[in-house]
């Protein structure tokens, strides 16, 4: 993404559609961009998704591993996000420029999926306080078009839906150390239940006004906004304020409503098609983009 100047008359014209609900590619204030995303790309991942948010091109890949759980948690696996930004997606991320943003989305993922309504992390203990399985999510961005939260929190929540967990049993205790048996069947697996996976929603405050989903011009027209985590039920799990301006009580209040709102029908459109895509037995995929 080059980096965007705007004069005065587009700012203006970007600020006025804002404000008349018609933004410059159509689009009402809380309406999204076209979403296209396939899942199970990586072969040697656990589980895997690629998606595009208009110009933002994500993919996100996970591996299951065995370790000890942390203290603070000995029935319970835990969820390690690393974020990585091509130094193709951008110039700004040439050399070290995408590490901040990086850290960032890493940060806000983690808080979103440490809370309590999100996943059940007692799954993925295997023996307490001793044996316990860790899904690393790889983030990769391939490309930006702007509103990368949104779109990376989709496609990590398109790829636990697939992650598939080996079956392990307790075969015997050799002293103080377990000896673990893994089944032989390849199809011996389970899966997190994802329902209550959070969704990201982003809103950008331009003019008296809000909207979700912005593009990179729209970015540059704004100089607040609030990036929300919702899970199902309308349930907030996490808020990260973005950009220099302030709020009023009354507007933020306003905004993390309708962010739930907005994050509530997120969630349940991208289940129903994981879903769908699931009931096709006879899927056919041609690379990206079937």
């Amino acid at each position: 993404m080059a980096e965007i100047i705007l004069s005065e008359a587009e700012k203006a014209f970007i600020h006025h559609g804002v404000q008349d609900d018609l933004r410059c590619d159509g689009r009402s204030r809380l309406d999204y961009r076209p979403i296209v995303f396939e899942t199970g790309l990586v072969s040697n991942a656990s589980g895997s998704s690629r998606l595009r948010l208009a110009n933002s091109d994500i993919l996100v890949g996970i591996k299951v591993e065995l370790d000890a759980p942390i203290p603070e948690k000995p029935s319970e696996g835990r969820l390690e996000f690393f974020v990585d930004c091509s130094a193709n997606a951008t110039p700004e991320f040439e050399g070290r420029g995408g590490e901040e943003l990086a850290n960032q989305i890493a940060k806000f993922l983690h808080r979103s999926y440490s809370s309590s309504q999100t996943l059940n992390l007692s799954e993925l203990c295997v023996i307490p306080k001793l044996q316990c399985w860790v899904l690393y999510i790889d983030i990769l961005i391939l490309e930006c078009g702007g509103n990368l939260f949104d779109a990376v929190s989709l496609a990590v929540k398109s790829a636990l839906y697939t992650t598939e967990i080996p079956t392990i049993k307790v075969a015997a205790m050799d002293g103080d150390q377990p000896e673990l048996e893994l089944s032989d069947d390849p199809f011996d697996i389970k899966k997190l239940n994802i329902e209550n996976a959070p969704c990201v929603v982003t809103l950008l405050k331009i003019g008296n006004h809000y909207v979700v989903d912005p593009t990179p011009e729209e970015e540059f027209c704004s100089s607040s906004g609030v990036v929300v985590s919702v899970s199902s039920g309308m349930k907030i799990t996490a808020v990260r304020k973005i950009g220099s301006g302030s709020f009023h009580p009354d507007s933020l209040a306003s905004m993390l409503k309708t962010g739930a709102q907005v994050g509530a029908v997120l969630n349940e459109s991208l289940v129903a098609r994981l879903e769908d895509e699931q009931k096709l037995e006879t899927k056919k995929k041609v690379g990206f983009m079937r």
